[in-house]
Parts: structure tokens; sequence; C-alpha cells
């Protein structure tokens, strides 16, 4: 940005050597006998012109590298952050709201960074020009001492217009960006349940209402941009006017006169540059404050120093009632699925609670060692894009042979088998290129490659077929044996073989046994088992 600033000061005020030098070509060298005079002014006219062309391309080349570079760290700063962030993330901003910043906020203040060069040379070229008017005139000095200032005065008032127009236009910016995530990520679900038209009519009504903010948005920076070209161009107007009558009355000499026009035509690039740095400022700072927003949201508190059970241990979950013990399968179950993934939620310190860890208290055990031993697999776990190799290995680098064996536990290998290349073939973003039932066995392979003390899976089997869950249900406790597992689920296929179900009511515990038993004692058990069984059969 230094370097940016100094080479637009120095391009500025080289900018006004051309009619210093024209003036002088005109007074000594338009005269009889004088043609030496002439050809050397001309001469010096054209250096300074390539001089003045090398520190353009130099300026503009620095510029840019100020405006990627700016860009990029900013980037890089909210990725980073938004890795910090982990699981709060979701929960606070939404996906178009971060889409926006990284597609639209960070170009927008890389843009503002480059006012630094051309606004240091703008300022310096504006005292020069006000010099060397002085040495012809002190009237024609005063006029754009006084001038220049004047014309940013009248542009500021529009200036604080824009920067509220432009908040307002940017929160409907990022809340439309985050409608059109949520649609093209349910689109097949909105389309399932005939919801696509109402969720079109509600975005084509969000559109027109942003449409209508862009449209004050523009109406004012028309109106900026009309006043940075028209008035440096009646600004000149008036000084040359004021110039000439000079020149009329001998007070300056002709090539004053054109030298006064020189020095203002090149002053008109100094004002413009002062009404668009104006101009990119408010708009950097509408962006800046977006991003500022995000990065200042904190992640979940984790102040836990106490040391987790050094061997497999039983987690609970006051809340709930629910006690998981260490080696078993263990199903929860509820007739409103929301319940039953709070209490994964709470086991797994997802979310904030009494639950506890071999009766230590999850919210005193730092995030770090929970998460190094108990794993959360939720159908909402994003799929990176890749292959399906790394997309299944995550952070792991498993070998054929474990890859095989958690494609078979999650019945898997019809994914493999029917994609071009095997494990080698290429996985879109969100695994898009993938049916419902794929994704899911994908995440639950991911999971059992990561092999966790504890796993705690949401709904693992819901979008297969009766003959694919029966056999998820039957391979995953077989590949789980001795490791504590726990679903949520009603289906019957699941649930048979569960070594202990507990039955939720209002996401506390109604009852507690096995499968079997809870079909024996429990009519509310039975009866959600039931529709589950007829979900099943669908």
């Amino acid at each position: 940005m230094a370097a940016g600033a100094t080479l637009g000061t120095v391009w500025m005020v080289a900018l006004t050597l051309p009619p210093y030098l024209l003036s002088r070509a005109i007074d000594d060298g338009l005269r009889v006998g004088h043609s030496g005079a002439l050809l050397g002014w001309v001469a010096a006219l054209a250096a300074v012109g390539v001089l003045n062309a090398g520190l353009a391309i130099l300026r503009h080349r620095t510029m840019t590298r100020v405006r990627m570079d700016g860009a990029f760290r900013t980037v890089r700063a909210v990725v980073r952050h938004a890795t910090r962030l982990g699981a709060v993330l979701p929960r606070t901003v939404s996906a178009g709201e971060v889409a926006t910043i990284g597609i639209a906020d960070v170009w927008v203040i890389s843009m503002t960074l480059t006012v630094t060069g051309p606004g240091v040379g703008a300022v310096l070229a504006y005292l020069v020009v006000a010099g060397l008017l002085l040495d012809i005139s002190a009237l024609l000095a005063t006029v754009v001492l006084v001038g220049v200032p004047l014309l940013a005065v009248l542009v500021g008032p529009l200036l604080g217009r824009l920067q509220r127009a432009g908040a307002t236009y940017r929160a409907g910016q990022g809340a439309l960006a985050a409608r059109i995530v949520d649609l093209v990520g349910g689109l097949r679900v909105l389309n399932g349940l005939g919801g696509k038209d109402l969720h079109a009519a509600r975005f084509r009504t969000d559109s027109r209402r942003l449409e209508t903010e862009g449209y004050r948005v523009g109406a004012v920076t028309s109106w900026i941009d009309a006043l940075g070209v028209g008035l440096p161009a009646l600004f000149l107007a008036v000084v040359t006017w004021l110039a000439a009558r000079l020149a009329a009355r001998g007070d300056i000499s002709i090539g004053e006169l054109v030298a006064v026009y020189g020095y203002v035509a090149v002053l008109v690039v100094p004002v413009a540059m002062f009404i668009e740095g104006g101009l990119d400022i408010v708009k950097g700072r509408v962006a800046a404050r977006r991003v500022i927003d995000f990065l200042r949201l904190e992640p979940a508190a984790d102040a836990g120093t106490a040391e987790p059970p050094g061997s497999p241990a039983e987690l609970a979950d006051p809340a709930s009632g629910v006690r998981v013990v260490p080696g078993r399968l263990t199903v929860l179950a509820s007739a409103r699925p929301a319940e039953s993934a709070a209490v994964i939620d709470r086991l797994g310190r997802f979310a904030d609670s009494a639950a506890t860890w071999g009766g230590v208290r999850l919210d005193a055990i730092g995030l770090g060692r929970i998460r190094d031993r108990i794993l959360v697999a939720d159908n909402e776990a994003d799929l990176f894009a890749g292959t399906l190799r790394e997309v299944v290995s995550g952070r792991w680098e498993p070998d054929d042979a474990a890859i095989a064996r958690a494609l078979h536990a999650a019945s898997a290998r019809d994914v493999v088998h029917a994609t071009d290349g095997g494990l080698d073939a290429a996985v879109e973003p969100h695994g898009h290129n993938l049916s419902g039932g794929q994704r899911q066995r994908v995440r639950l392979v991911r999971a059992l490659l990561a092999d966790p003390e504890v796993l705690l899976a949401t709904e693992p089997t819901s979008a297969v077929d009766a003959h694919t869950e029966a056999a998820v249900a039957e391979r995953l406790h077989a590949a789980r044996a001795g490791r504590c597992t726990v679903l949520t689920s009603t289906s019957p296929l699941v649930l048979d073989r569960a070594d202990s179900v507990y039955y939720l009511v209002d996401g506390v515990v109604a009852a507690h046994g096995t499968h079997r038993e809870l079909l024996d004692t429990e009519p509310g058990y039975r009866d959600l088992v039931a529709r589950g069984a007829d979900e099943v059969v669908r």
C-alpha cells in the first residue's frame, strides 16, 4: 500500500509536467528563429509522456496486488473463523450470509483498499497544482484551493444516504442468498411435499423487495457518479473562463493560459478520485461491517479442564433420564424425532446440558478430548467434494480392507459399484450426484471408519429400503461389538437388534428395556413401532 501510494503520488504529480512543458514550448518555441527550443520542449514532453505511462502501469499493478492480497486475506480470515466456530456456525448464521461474504463483501473491501494509492496522490497533486497556479495568478490559486473541497462537501450528503441504503440492501441480499441455499438444498423434499410453488412465490416476493432496495442504492450511486463527472467538468470551465479573462487583459501570457487549462484538466483526475474514493469507502464500510459481525461470533465456550474417563464409561443425560452403558447398542425411540435428536446433542456436547460421562459433567471436560472419543453422526453432516475414498476416509487414512469392512457394515458396496471409478469416483459437493439413501450410507461408512469409542447416530437408516435397513441393523451390531453405539430410530428392524431401547415421551424416558419387553408392556411404544412398521412396508 505504501508503494502504491508513492507510485500514485509520483504519477499524479508527473501529470502536471505536460501543461508546464507545453506552456514553455508555446512561449519560448513559437518565436521566429527558436525552432531548437521548440524541438527541445517537444522532446521533453514526449519523454514525460513515456514516464507517465510507465508510472501508470506500475501504479495499476501495485494496486491490483493490494486488491488481490486484501481479498484473499479476508477470505482466509473468514474461512479460518468459520472452521473455529464449528457446530456453532449453522446455528448462528445462514449459509447464504457466509456465501455472500465470500462472493461479494471481500471484493468490495479489497476495492476500498486501493483508495490508498490514488487517494494520497490526489491530495498531493491538488496541493502541487495550487502551488503552480499561485505562480501564475493568486486569484486562480484561490479558486482551486476553495473549489475542490467545496465539491467534496456537495457530494458528502449523498455518501451518507448511500451508506444507509447500502446497509439495508446488503442485509436483504444475505437473507435472499440464504433462501436460495435453502431452496437448492431442499429442492427434492419440496417437490415431494408439493411446496416448491409456495417457496418460489416467497422467493419472488423477497426478490422484488430487494430489487426495490437495489434501485434506491442505484439512484444514489448514479447521482454520485454523475457529480463525479459533471462537477469537475464544470469546475474546469469556470477556471478556464477566469484564465481566459486574465489572458485577454494581458495579465497572463498565452502559454500560461494553456498551462492553466492543462493544470485544471489534470486536477479533474484528483477531484474524480476524491469522489470515487468516498464512494468506495462507503461501500467498503458496509461490507466490512458484515464481515466484522461474522468475525465477532464466538465458538461454544470451552472452559473444561477435567480429565475424561480413562476407560469406557457410562454416558448419562439427566434431562431425559437416558443412561448409556458402554459396549452396548442402544436405541432411542420417540414419536417426535427432534426429542431423541436433542438427547444425542446433549450426550455429544452439541448443546448445553448437565450430561455426564463416567460421573464427570461433559461441559467440564475439554471439548477436544470429547471429540476425540465421542462422535455424533447426523443426516445433515456435510459431504465435501472429492473422491469417494477421500469422502469416507475423512482425516484418517484407512486401508482398502478397513474401507471394505465399513462398506459391508453400512450395506454400501452398491454405492461403489454404481459409480464409474469405484472408490476413486468423484463425489460432488454435498453428495449431489448420490441419492438420499446413498448419501446416508456414505455418512455411516465415514463414521464407522472413524471407529470412535462412542458413536451417536441420528436416524442412520431413515432413507433406505426395508431390505437394506435390516442388513445395516444386523451388520452394525456386529461391526460395533464391544463399542458403545447409540441410535435414534422407530424402525422395528433396528429396534429388534438393539441391546437396550429407551422409549421417550415428551423428551423424557417413559420406559426402558429390550424391544420385545417394551412391545409386551408399553401400549404407546407398541403403537409407535406399529407406525414405524407401516412406514417400512410402504
